[in-house]
């Protein structure tokens, strides 16, 4: 069955325990960890003489709800603030969009605005007014009028395509997404529906940004170029094991199993550079692969005993991104929900257990010459 994205992803709202809230630790430390590049994006932007000075709008895509929903842009408007006054520039009036697609818990980023804001002011001790916006919407279409954005950031979105590739439900049977055992016309699908995607992306992005403006965006890759092996995402690979052992128990239904397939593609490096080279808008300022930890919680110390269990930290941040597709494929029945993921603990321990359980990232900035 072709799916829509649009009308079916989103993070689990609410502050719960398996909310995206209470479970983005792994996605704020990437933030936190591609800074210097964004940064570096920001300085060359308002160092530029197509930057007036008074005015700066910048859009966050694939916002989310929770911590990390303000996190990214109060490390943009620092770096922006920082650089204005080194430059003996006041500080500029900021306009953030927030973007993510409509099932996102926007309001509960609207109730945390007040408090932002005037943190953000007695920190950098600025009086510029900070104006935000929720823009509900798919990215891979146009978002803002041309030439109106100077700066847009996207953080761990743009893996995700905007449809599952069509035909896969007979071609893709035992998986549910690119797999060790999916066959070439699998990953020639996935692929392609990436170069769409991305492709039609980048000329939206094109269009709305000014002459000199910036892109910085991470998105889950890999660095093999082929992207069958078992650690091109293993956590998709492993759900996949735990979903077909209950459908032979006859707990998941097995039709349902078999026209399930996730809408995500790892690209790699090369794949990424490509497209944009191919697309031809903008200049590649940086492009960096890097790996991190699956467990947020590694290195840490001193932690409770609920987060020592690296399975347990790895099902809780899959089951915040991944519970509202598998309810709209399978059923809302919590129970069913609960026995899934507990299944998937087991299974990440004993894999966690034998191998490396890093992920691969990669960061490109991009400016519009």
């Amino acid at each position: 069955m072709e799916v829509s994205v649009s009308h079916v992803l989103h993070m689990n709202g609410g502050t719960e325990d398996s909310s995206y809230a209470a479970n983005s630790l792994l996605q704020r430390k990437v933030i936190s960890m591609t800074r210097p590049i964004i940064e570096e994006a920001a300085v060359g932007l308002v160092s530029s003489s197509s930057f007036s000075g008074r005015h700066l709008a910048i859009a966050d895509l694939g916002c989310a709800s929770g911590p990390n929903t303000l996190f990214a842009m109060s490390e943009l408007i620092k770096a922006v603030a920082k650089v204005s006054r080194e430059l003996g520039h006041e500080s500029p009036e900021f306009q953030v969009f927030l973007n993510d697609l409509p099932g996102n818990d926007f309001n509960s980023v609207f109730r945390s605005l007040h408090g932002f804001k005037e943190k953000m002011k007695r920190e950098l001790r600025i009086e510029s007014p900070m104006l935000f916006n929720g823009v509900p919407g798919s990215f891979y279409g146009k978002l803002f009028p041309s030439d109106s954005l100077h700066f847009i950031h996207s953080s761990y979105s743009l893996h995700w395509l905007s449809r599952v590739p069509p035909g896969l439900e007979e071609m893709n049977k035992g998986n549910i997404s690119v797999g060790s055992s999916s066959p070439s016309s699998v990953l020639k699908a996935y692929y392609a529906q990436f170069q769409t995607d991305f492709s039609f992306f980048l000329s939206c992005r094109a269009q709305e940004l000014v002459r000199g403006g910036r892109i910085v965006f991470t998105l889950l890759g890999r660095r093999s170029q082929s992207p069958s092996t078992m650690h091109y995402f293993y956590v998709h690979q492993l759900l996949s094991v735990v979903l077909n052992q209950m459908a032979s128990e006859g707990l998941v239904d097995q039709g349902k199993l078999d026209s399930f397939n996730l809408p995500t593609y790892m690209p790699s490096p090369t794949e990424v550079e490509s497209e944009v080279q191919k697309q031809g808008s903008f200049a590649i300022e940086r492009l960096e692969v890097w790996e991190s930890s699956w467990n947020p919680y590694d290195g840490e110390v001193n932690l409770p005993e609920s987060r020592q269990d690296a399975g347990h930290n790895v099902a809780r941040c899959i089951r915040a991104v991944m519970e509202p597709l598998l309810v709209r494929q399978f059923g809302p029945q919590r129970k069913l929900m609960d026995e899934i993921f507990m299944r998937y603990r087991v299974i990440l321990s004993d894999w966690m257990a034998e191998e490396e359980a890093n992920y691969v990232n990669v960061t490109v900035s991009l400016s519009k010459p």
